[in-house]
Order: structure tokens, then sequence, then C-alpha cells
């Protein structure tokens, strides 16, 4: 039986294809979680106080009872007790119902929460309109067509917002992980007087420095290699013979030849860490579960009456996916 022809539509004739709900969706989440990143130490959602020695959740004062036990008030027993309650206990429940999302769905919070990754995301956007590269370590320039075919050209004008976003961004996480151990009320209102102490200064000026070289050069490399939390989900997907990924139709690789023109790859060219979507789960130990390989993907392959190359699998489909890779064919 031969193989459906894909029709390929001209460049110029080529229409933009509308956001996929899942990216509006995710970039709705994106927004919302950086806005809690922001305000969750305003309204003591969750933060520590250095001055008070406490912690604040849900508007609460969390503290272990170490006070009553300095003051004579409770034995080394309840003190102990205390501790094991009101710390230990709530990290290890946390951790591990943080962990049990990542063995069975991957990075999810990467992908769809962490505000760090949000910032990642937008300095990539920015740095491939200024050079068209998403990184100034990338080798090559991103191909000049976007996933549905339709042209697009860096403009070196975008490097007046490269640099000026990475540092206001960076800015913005030194204010407020202060607030995060500082009165929010104390910080923002010296910040608005020009009244911030010598510390207060110190910190936000160092942190800000620091963080604007990590946004500028080593974004990718941080949370490819430097972030704990990233680092840790990792491995629990990896663990996971099961847990969702990216699928490749291999039968079909052929279709690739034809998603962008020279050959290139769109599901490549719109990964934000930089990764290959069509390799094996091993050499994907960093995907964020982000879904745009598979938008690209979508609209790449539109006019193909087979549809896109590559979706989401789990449970046995992912496994039988892994087996294709390994055996060089799709089971």
């Amino acid at each position: 039986m031969s193989r459906p022809t894909r029709r390929i539509i001209p460049i110029a004739q080529a229409a933009p294809a509308p956001r996929s709900r899942t990216q509006v969706k995710r970039f709705a989440f994106q927004a919302g979680f950086f806005a809690l990143f922001i305000l969750a130490p305003v309204f003591d959602l969750f933060r520590y106080d250095l001055y008070a020695g406490h912690a604040w959740i849900l508007g609460v004062e969390w503290r272990l009872g170490l006070d009553d036990f300095l003051a004579g008030r409770i034995g080394a027993l309840e003190a102990g007790a205390n501790v094991l309650l009101r710390l230990f206990l709530p990290i290890f429940a946390g951790a591990g119902a943080f962990l049990w999302v990542a063995w069975k769905w991957g990075r999810l919070y990467c992908g769809w929460l962490c505000p760090h990754f949000s910032v990642v995301e937008t300095i990539n956007g920015l740095m491939r309109r200024a050079s068209g590269k998403p990184s100034v370590w990338e080798k090559k320039k991103l191909p000049p067509w976007k996933a549905d075919g339709t042209p697009w050209k860096a403009d070196a004008r975008w490097w007046a917002l490269v640099v000026p976003g990475a540092v206001f961004f960076a800015f913005v996480w030194a204010v407020v992980l202060l607030t995060y151990l500082l009165p929010p009320a104390e910080i923002y209102g010296n910040l608005f007087d020009a009244a911030l102490t010598r510390n207060q200064a110190l910190f936000i000026g160092a942190a800000t420095a620091v963080l604007s070289l990590e946004f500028l050069f080593a974004r990718h490399l941080f949370c490819r290699y430097a972030c704990a939390v990233g680092f840790f989900q990792s491995l629990a997907w990896m663990s996971n013979r099961d847990a969702m990924v990216v699928g490749f139709k291999r039968r079909r690789a052929a279709d690739c030849a034809t998603c962008l023109p020279d050959r290139r790859a769109a599901c490549d060219a719109v990964c934000p860490m930089r990764l290959t979507p069509r390799n094996i789960k091993r050499h994907m130990f960093t995907c964020t579960q982000c879904g745009q390989c598979l938008e690209a993907c979508e609209q790449s392959q539109r006019d193909n009456p087979q549809g896109p190359l590559l979706r989401w699998v789990a449970g046995e489909a992912a496994r039988q996916n892994e087996a294709g890779f390994r055996h060089g064919r799709e089971l």
C-alpha cells in the first residue's frame, strides 16, 4: 500500500495556525503561578520571617514549639514530637506528593508552573527574535520558518529588549526572594522611598547581578544541570517506564523530511531545553513536558492525512515507544 502524500502549502500562502489550547492553558498556569510567587509573601501565604523567627503558612504563624522547650514549659519528648509533626512530616509529605507527580507525568512543575522557567522561555523568545538563536551558546540559527511554514527573520533591534528584560526579571526575583525572608511591607516601602538598608541594598544588588548573568548566559545550563528540583523530578520520571513521554511514530520518520524547508525539524526548533523530542527517553532527561514540540509537529503536519508524528503516550504505549527506538521500529 502506498503511503499517502502530504500536500505542502507554499510558504507564501501558508496561514499562521492558531495557538493550541494546551499552550494557552500552560501560559495561564505559568502566569498564575508567577503571580503567586510574587504575592505569596505579601499575604503571608508562605514565607519565613527572620525578624520574628518563625514561618507564615496560609496566613497563620507556623512555629516549631521550641520556644516552650527553651522556657522549660515542655519536655524534650514533646519538643521532638513538635519538630517531627510540624517540620519533617509536612516536608516529607509534600516532597512525596511532588515526586509522585513527577514519577507519573515528568517535570510538570518545570514546564507548567516554575517561575524561573517562565523567565527562561520569555528570554528565549526575545533572543530568538534578536539573533535567530534562543541562546548565545547555540551553534546554528533556528530555521527561518515557523512550524506552520510561514517565514520569519531575526531583527537586531530586539536586543534593546533582551538585556533590559533579563535585568528586569533578575531585579524582580531579587526583591521577591528578599520578601520571603523579611517583612514585605518593609522591603517594598523602603524600595518605594529609596530608603533600603545597607544589607537590603547589597542583597538586591548582588542577586540582581548574579541572576542577570544567569538569565542571559546560563539559564538552560541551570535548568539542565544545576536545579535540584528539576533533577529529582527527572530521576523520579526516569525510574517509571510507564510514565508519560513524547512518543514518535518511527514508521513515518520520512515525513520529517517535509516538516520544514531544508529538511529542518520544527519540533527541534521550538524545544526550550534545546532537546531533540524524537529521541529516546534517557536523552530527554530534562524534558519539561511543555508540549511545544507536539504543537509544532501538529502545525507542520496539518495537511498530512495521517496527522502528526509526535503524541503523548503512557503506560504500555510508553514501553512500546521505548522498545521501538531500541529495535529501530514502532511496535
